[in-house]
Formats: structure tokens, sequence, C-alpha cells
């Protein structure tokens, strides 16, 4: 495991880099996100361990960071001061391009997979809007009339667009259909509904509406999206079926912060959480199955498959590594540090 420390900065998300297996960017703030600056690292894995390649200063905290599907690079921030920042690390301690339109905390940001050219960001002010780094205003704005917690391009279609928000909903936009008076939404799906099969451990007392934090889709199944938020659930999703979560899993004794699905295998996801740890699961799904298509149960097998319980304050983002063996990861944690690991040596034999 290999250690990296933010000293001075609580971090918030950690990302792996599309083009390089050892270099990874954390987006971080001071007092925790409360009061004063953050700060974007550039961190490097190197044989002398996790090295600071550069790091910019904001005049806010930094809730997330996104890198360039199109520049190696450059990348994004989602400011606390509403802006995004576009900043190369080649270039200047100062951002090539910012943008303000949004009225509240951006929160999230990230860039589309199919259309290189266009990204988005979502906000506490109840918006997703999407953008092309070379225009100096926004393209289209999506309104949610909830604060946004997580949006994402869907990794299979450069058009489809999902968003989590406060009022515990997982909308579904398409970008293809009239706008309208539905401004593109197809789908808004109740992520507190029950659940389609009802494990053990599930209670009653889960199923009333809460803010959901994250989501993130499968990158396997082009139809799977996996939620989790304030009640420390982790639900997966088919929006061919959007009547209940496929499966549900429970564990975290606290909100779930962050999830994010291997890019390696199509049925295990990562989860950080406020209890301080960081787990992996199973949805019981099987490699290549379509469970929708062929009838088959889901949510059977769902079930904690290990955890890491190395960090001392509430985990805040994790994300795997694209290259090499399956196992790698990088986790983010307020405890000021950022862990390299590998899941497999955490998951039960």
């Amino acid at each position: 495991m290999l250690e990296f420390r933010t000293a001075g900065f609580n971090p918030y998300a950690v990302k792996y880099s599309p083009f390089f297996d050892s270099r990874l960017c954390v987006s971080a703030g001071a007092n925790f996100g409360l009061v004063g600056n953050g700060r974007l690292f550039i961190l490097n894995l190197t044989d002398r361990g996790i090295v600071c390649e550069k790091f910019f200063e904001t005049q806010d905290c930094l809730f997330d960071t996104a890198w360039s599907e199109s520049h190696e690079n450059q990348l994004l921030t989602a400011g606390g001061d509403g802006s995004v920042k576009l900043f190369d690390i080649n270039l200047s301690e100062f951002p090539i391009a910012s943008w303000s339109e949004h009225g509240r905390e951006v929160f999230s940001v990230h860039w589309n997979l199919g259309h290189k050219t266009t990204f988005l960001s979502s906000s506490w002010d109840g918006t997703v809007k999407i953008w092309n780094p070379e225009s100096k205003t926004s393209l289209l704005t999506l309104p949610v009339h909830s604060c946004v917690y997580s949006a994402q391009f869907s990794p299979h279609n450069p058009d489809i667009i999902t968003a989590v928000a406060r009022d515990s909903h997982l909308r579904v936009w398409d970008l293809r259909t009239p706008a309208s008076a539905s401004n593109h939404l197809t789908l808004a799906i109740p992520i507190h509904a029950p659940p389609k099969m009802t494990p053990a451990n599930f209670t009653p007392t889960s199923l009333g509406p809460t803010e959901c934090l994250t989501h993130d889709w499968n990158k396997y199944r082009d139809t799977i999206v996996a939620t989790a938020g304030v009640d420390g659930m982790i639900r997966t999703f088919d929006i061919r079926q959007p009547s209940g979560p496929m499966a549900v899993l429970p564990g975290h004794e606290y909100a779930v912060r962050k999830i994010s699905w291997s890019p390696h295998l199509s049925d295990v996801l990562l989860s950080a959480s406020y209890d301080m740890s960081c787990r992996v699961w199973t949805d019981g799904s099987a490699m290549g199955v379509d469970h929708a298509k062929m009838n088959i149960p889901t949510g059977q097998g769902a079930r904690e498959m290990g955890r890491m319980d190395r960090h001392t304050e509430f985990a805040m983002g994790v994300d795997w590594c694209l290259f090499g063996a399956e196992g790698w990861c990088a986790t983010c944690a307020w405890d000021e540090r950022v862990l390299v690991w590998d899941v497999r040596e955490f998951m039960r034999r």
C-alpha cells in the first residue's frame, strides 16, 4: 500500500489518468472545505512512492475533478465558489479556462467518453450544464429542481446523461429526444422504491427517501447504474426496468460518499463511506449475462466481498486504475491521506 499526505488539505476526490497508469489527481479543500483555499494535486507513482508532480491553488474548496478525455495534460475542477475550471499541467499555475454560470457550489464534473469535445457539471443550484472547452458559455442546461450531487455521461452512449439528487431520484436524459417541456428527460427513477428481491438483512426502515450522493454506470452492461447515499445502502438499477432496484447492498454504517464500478469485472464495485471504510462488493451477476433478457433473478448473490479500514476520517473518494492488474485502486479521505492499494489483498478468501 502506498500513501501520500495532502498536508493542510482534506481530499474530496481522487481520479486516475485515462492516459497514464502512474498519474493521479486529487481535489481538496482546507478546513474540510468549510472555509479557505482549495488545492488540486497532480501525483505520480514512482519507485520512491507517491510524489507530487505539481499542484494548483484555488480560492475555494474543490469538490471534484475529472481528466480530459482528449488531452493527456488537462483536467477539470468543481469549485465551491460555483466555478468550473480547466487546468493544463504543462502551463502556468493559473487555469487556462474558467466558467461561472452556476449559482451555487459545483459538486461534480465529468468528461464525455464518447463525444470527447464535451463535458458536464452538476451543482447545488439544481442544474446540470453541458460545456465545450472552446466555448465561453454552456451549451445546454438541464433543470433538476433539486440539489444535484452527481452527474455523468453514459460510457456506452454519449447522448445519455444521468444524475442523482437530494430528492432521491435517478434521472436519465437522452439528448437525441426533442427538448419540448421535458428538457430531454426520459426517466426519473425513485431510488427508495422497494427492491425486486429483498436481502435477508434489509429492513423496512431503509425504504424512506434519503439524499443520494453518488452514482456510477456499469462499464460492461449498458443499462445498469449503481447509486448510494445518506442511508448507507448501495442499489443497482436496470433502466429498462425502472420500477425498483435490481440489487441492494446494505452494510455501511454511515453515508456512502462515492461508488465506482470496476473497469475490469462487470459485477464488482468499490465504495467509500463516512464510516471511514472502503469496501468491495459484487452485485451477484456474472460476466456477460443479461439477466433481464434471460429472465434470471438478480440480487441473490449480492454481497460485500471485503473492506479496507486504513483511513481514520470520512472516506470521500475512490477510483480504479484502468491499466494492469484488475485490483489496483486509489482512495482518499479527510484524514489528509491518499492511499493506493490492491483490492484483492482485502477480499475474503
